[in-house]
């Protein structure tokens, strides 16, 4: 998997979708706070596995904590880390599959990006992308040639 480069000047407006979605959906975006590390990092374990938990137990070591979360009520149903795994990382990040297709990914990502930004960066790095299509669509990412060889490269794996 590659890294994409995204410039973080112009990122697209989210705050109407935002709106829809709290309106319509009853969603709430917002980063998480340190009482919740563990029904999160449970959370994330359970629907995408231990390394993205690894990474959002380390975003709960940040001040502020670099994660953000998407909730309905008491049911977290996507989240989105930075500055996790690596210095102006983004990733990981993950939707609820049964809520796939509203803009709940999009708007944790652009609200990732913007706290980048706002740390001073111009640019931000999205690691081992897979579903590079979205990345391009939704921030005008591109694909960093040779990024084939990572931060990822040598990651120890279960035998």
């Amino acid at each position: 998997m590659k890294d994409m480069l995204v410039r973080l000047i112009e990122l697209p407006e989210v705050s109407e979708l935002e709106k829809k979605l709290k309106e319509k959906e009853k969603i709430v975006f917002r980063r998480a706070i340190a009482p919740e590390k563990h029904l999160v990092c449970e959370w994330v374990m359970e629907q995408f596995g231990a390394y993205w938990q690894s990474e959002v137990d380390v975003a709960f070591s940040r001040q502020p904590v670099s994660c953000w979360i998407a909730q309905r009520g008491n049911q977290i149903i996507g989240f989105a880390c930075y500055e996790s795994t690596a210095r102006n990382f983004f990733g990981p990040t993950g939707t609820l599959e049964s809520e796939r297709g509203k803009g709940i990914g999009k708007i944790l990502l652009v609200k990732s990006l913007e706290s980048l930004r706002e740390m001073g960066y111009g640019y931000a790095i999205i690691g081992g992308v897979g579903p590079s299509e979205f990345y391009e669509k939704a921030v005008g990412a591109k694909l960093i040639d040779g990024s084939e060889v990572s931060v990822y490269q040598n990651l120890l794996r279960k035998s």
